[in-house]
């Protein structure tokens, strides 16, 4: 799973001009899931994602995380985190999987988000032409792969 993370002030996700999910301050996760993906992945990215230190404290220094800052996050499927663009100038997607694979994973990510968090998760409509709207805050935009764990 392949993930970026932004820091944001609100965001929101449209689809077919209907605003389908808000939240002000707190996390914009779009996930890409590519075929070898599994519980093992779901579970160690949600962790990571709640607890992460990246919102300010009393000083400003990043050392809080979503949870500790009781924010809200939003989830949207987004399968081109997994272009490939080594051979010509069309990128290639091969590594994201097929909708069968990723929606089931998509749909636990976002369940095992709401478990740690203790409360509902915005997202978008997998598969949907949707509008994301967001206003960085900081700006914060993280990249983590779970194939990678640096």
């Amino acid at each position: 799973m392949r993930v970026v993370i932004q820091r944001v002030t609100k965001a929101s996700v449209t689809v077919d001009e209907k605003k389908i999910s808000t939240i002000e301050l707190g996390l914009l996760i779009l996930v890409g899931i590519e075929n070898l993906d599994a519980q093992e992945d779901i579970d160690w990215l949600s962790n990571k994602i709640v607890n992460l230190r990246i919102f300010n404290d009393d000083r400003g220094v990043m050392n809080n995380s979503l949870l500790e800052n009781k924010g809200d996050a939003i989830v949207v499927s987004q399968f081109t985190l997994h272009a490939s663009t080594k051979k010509g100038n069309r990128p290639s997607y091969i590594n994201a999987a097929r909708p069968e694979i990723a929606l089931p994973i998509y749909e636990a990510f976002v369940k095992a988000l709401e478990l740690k968090l203790g409360k509902k998760v915005g997202t978008g409509i997998f598969g949907a032409d949707m509008k994301v709207e967001l206003l960085n805050d900081g700006p914060v935009t993280i990249v983590i792969d779970t194939k990678n764990k640096e």
